[in-house]
């Protein structure tokens, strides 16, 4: 180990792979090198699962399906990444910078950063690993000899962020419902409301629900819980998904309610997010059922105005997208919808404020810029208007957990 100069090595295989390097000792970073510019460092959202990570070569994924290689030895820890083989849309990149909490002013860097970032399949960056780790650990691995390989690993698609939590149970019996490993009719019954959308039959359902008891998937009741939790998200997603949600939205939520449950240590917390999560996938199916009977006019401004969330966003670029003149647009979404299309984009702004709200811990003046508006201020007065109180209020009423 005296005998590597690391970050000579890591310069090269920084410079060879086009990928960002960084060495820790002691968890303290001692050296950092890249091609691309990042003025925020994206590794740091997920340092504590990859310090976590202890086998001599391993690898993280995070839920934008970036993936970081990890090299152990000893005392240091040799992180690569993020690299990937899905190409990123601007809006996902700059959802990425908001949860790094990059200045507003840095964003746009951060976003060219990341897509300077030369891609690379996941055999390709676990070669390049297991020449480092020969280097480091004086190991000789090939693909095949690496088994990935642990906790950490099954948990990895658990890593996403912040995604939709919308309704509140806090009045229900936290005992009512433990839904997986119960007969098949009552699953059935449950799963088809989630696939109907059928968020007040579901309603109706969870206020008067059985006790029941699941089947044993744990030596410990904390444990068990958790188990149960994850079961249910992984059906309920599936139900989603066979009552029209996207794929990739079904998997993302699944994975946020995931997460957010594996650091509870509360059975009646766990038992009341698990309401939160089945009451959410319904609903989220309800709103796309209604929203499959809109024109194909409104269906294309729903579709831009969720993909530039955070930007501003204007009838004339609405229009420059659809091709059409902004007088032609707004008169005809009027026709359509009853509202302007200015009211419906700050609508759906606030929509995903109060979700960001309710679920991420970000300061309002965060929340404020990722949506793209003006000022705090601003960003108040719209919400008020919409919702009849302050962000904060709305925070301090509805935070789940």
């Amino acid at each position: 180990m005296k005998n590597i100069d690391y970050n000579y090595l890591c310069t090269v295989i920084g410079n060879l792979s086009g990928i960002p390097i960084r060495v820790y000792e002691d968890k303290q970073q001692v050296f950092y090198h890249s091609l691309t510019y990042l003025p925020t460092d994206p590794a740091k959202l997920y340092l504590d699962d990859i310090f976590n990570i202890q086998t001599s070569i391993g690898y993280y994924v995070t839920k934008q399906f970036h993936y970081y290689g990890i090299i152990n030895s000893g005392h240091l820890k040799i992180v690569m990444g993020p690299s990937g083989q899905a190409t990123h849309t601007k809006q996902e990149l700059r959802e990425l910078a908001f949860e790094s909490n990059v200045n507003a002013d840095d964003i746009d860097d951060f976003v060219r950063g990341m897509q300077g970032i030369v891609p690379m399949p996941p055999e390709s960056m676990m070669q390049m690993l297991c020449a480092i780790n020969y280097f480091f650990n004086n190991e000789k691995y090939s693909l095949e000899d690496i088994t990935i390989y642990d906790q950490e690993q099954k948990e990895l698609e658990n890593s996403i962020n912040q995604h939709r939590v919308t309704k509140s149970f806090e009045d229900i019996l936290p005992e009512q419902i433990a839904f997986i490993h119960n007969t098949y009719d009552l699953e059935q019954h449950l799963m088809d409301m989630v696939q109907r959308g059928d968020s007040k039959s579901l309603g109706q359902w969870l206020s008067h629900a059985p006790a029941i008891r699941s089947g044993q998937l744990a030596p410990d009741q904390l444990r068990q819980k958790k188990n149960t939790f994850i079961v249910s998200a992984t059906l309920a997603s599936r139900a989603a998904i066979r009552g029209g949600m996207a794929v990739d939205d079904a998997f993302s939520l699944s994975d946020a309610y995931i997460q957010k449950c594996e650091v509870l240590n509360s059975l009646d917390r766990i038992t009341n997010l698990q309401y939160h999560m089945v009451q959410d996938f319904t609903d989220q199916v309800e709103r796309l059922q209604t929203k499959s009977h809109l024109s194909p006019l409104v269906m294309e401004v729903s579709h831009y105005i969720k993909h530039h969330m955070s930007e501003p966003i204007t009838a004339d670029a609405i229009a420059e997208e659809l091709f059409l003149s902004r007088p032609y647009l707004s008169r005809k979404f009027k026709q359509e919808t009853g509202e302007s299309l200015t009211d419906f984009i700050l609508k759906e702004k606030v929509e995903e404020a109060k979700r960001l709200l309710r679920y991420s811990d970000k300061s309002l003046s965060a929340v404020s810029i990722y949506l793209g508006f003006s000022s705090q201020s601003h960003f108040t007065k719209v919400f008020k208007k919409y919702v009849s109180m302050s962000p904060g209020e709305y925070r301090k009423k509805n935070t789940i957990l």
